[in-house]
């Protein structure tokens, strides 16, 4: 019997276990992840202003695991051995005829005083902690802001700062209360948002400028304060920091001799096949991609990356060589909480449609199509 051990319980992970069983029913499958669950961070946004709770969110993965025939291993990877044959985990050790590397992505937090800024897609602690900070605060200035990874242009992920900025700024005016807070939105680049496009760039910063969201654009990150935002032009007060910093590979990387981009993802060929290794593949947060600068980390492109993956890994168990490529396509609606602007991008095309209220319902009839899967 065949063996396949998938590394993730994300969306890359989920569709690479899901695709490797309904292709072949024989396939010994093992997915690793610390935990038996999915979080479905899109919805994270919607946390702070109470139209979803962590429960909404959090999906006990043992219904999937048994309707798919999947073999559960609870635990951390932590190295290979074996030429990538064996899987080392903090709960043992799982060999593999062929493995998949869909283990998420690290945070570079390396500026002075980070500790003081909240990191929304960190998960449901931080997006709980945004929603009781807001609910304690009677007024004050909120700082959103991102950076990304200079060595690494696609590790970055500035779509949900958005969605948070303008998701606040709702969720104030529908309680009454914007008029006692300050919203300012920050990052290093000039154009925020430019990977969506020139016309989403114009599209956020009219919808910032008609919310009366200040900018402070194009400076370079200094560090934080407990109520600070320090750049290097200059230092602005802040009561509540929302900030994501960009990204990098996984810590346990550094234990095996994967090859690394200079930003420190495994470096991937454009079948996702981790380069130089035998039917070793990494798809989402955890590669690094041939493609376009603009080339997103988002759910649906780890959804596309997994899904060539596996057909290459199924092809490569039968001897046959890897032929099946991904397209680099960004597809994400900017959430209000209670409107949404359409993106889409791909290396021919770029659309972007104004906000409309449908589009906020098209992101939550989404959720459901989504997240049947597994309930």
């Amino acid at each position: 019997m065949k063996r396949v051990t998938v590394i993730g319980a994300g969306f890359g992970g989920l569709t690479a276990a899901r695709k490797l069983r309904l292709s072949d029913k024989s396939l010994e499958i093992t997915l690793v992840a610390p935990k038996p669950e999915f979080i479905y961070l899109p919805s994270l946004i919607w946390i702070p202003s109470g139209r979803r709770s962590p429960e909404d969110v959090t999906i006990d993965l043992h219904h999937f695991f048994d309707k798919y025939n999947i073999q559960y291993h609870q635990g951390a990877a932590t190295g290979l051995e074996d030429f990538g044959r064996t899987l080392i985990t903090d709960h043992g050790k799982v060999e593999n005829d062929a493995l998949l590397i869909a283990s998420g992505g690290r945070f570079l937090k390396k500026l002075p005083g980070i500790e003081h800024a909240i990191t929304p897609c960190e998960g449901i602690p931080a997006a709980v902690e945004i929603r009781d900070r807001l609910q304690s605060m009677k007024g004050g200035t909120i700082a959103i802001g991102f950076a990304g990874n200079p060595k690494e242009p696609s590790a970055m992920r500035g779509g949900p700062m958005f969605e948070f900025l303008f998701g606040i700024d709702t969720q104030l005016r529908q309680e009454k209360r914007r008029g006692h807070f300050k919203l300012v939105f920050f990052t290093p680049a000039a154009k925020p948002g430019a990977r969506l496009g020139p016309q989403a760039v114009d599209g956020l910063l009219r919808e910032m400028e008609k919310r009366d969201i200040e900018t402070h654009l194009g400076h370079k990150m200094k560090g934080f304060t407990k109520n600070s935002v320090i750049t290097e032009a200059g230092e602005f007060e802040a009561n509540l920091i929302l900030f994501m910093p960009g990204m990098t590979g996984n810590t346990w990387f550094d234990n095996t001799d994967l090859p690394r981009s200079p930003g420190g993802m495994l470096k991937a060929d454009q079948y996702c096949r981790v380069e130089g290794w035998d039917k070793i593949y990494v798809s989402g947060d955890s590669g690094s991609f041939p493609g376009p600068e603009w080339k997103p980390k988002q759910a649906h492109m780890a959804d596309l990356q997994s899904t060539a993956a596996v057909a290459n890994i199924l092809r490569e168990l039968d001897g046959l060589p890897p032929e099946q490529t991904f397209r680099n396509e960004l597809i994400c609606i900017v959430d209000t909480n209670r409107s949404g602007m359409l993106v889409t991008r791909t290396e021919k095309t770029n659309l972007v449609l104004p906000s409309f209220i449908a589009f906020h319902w098209m992101k939550r009839a989404f959720e459901w199509w989504y997240l049947r899967e597994f309930k």
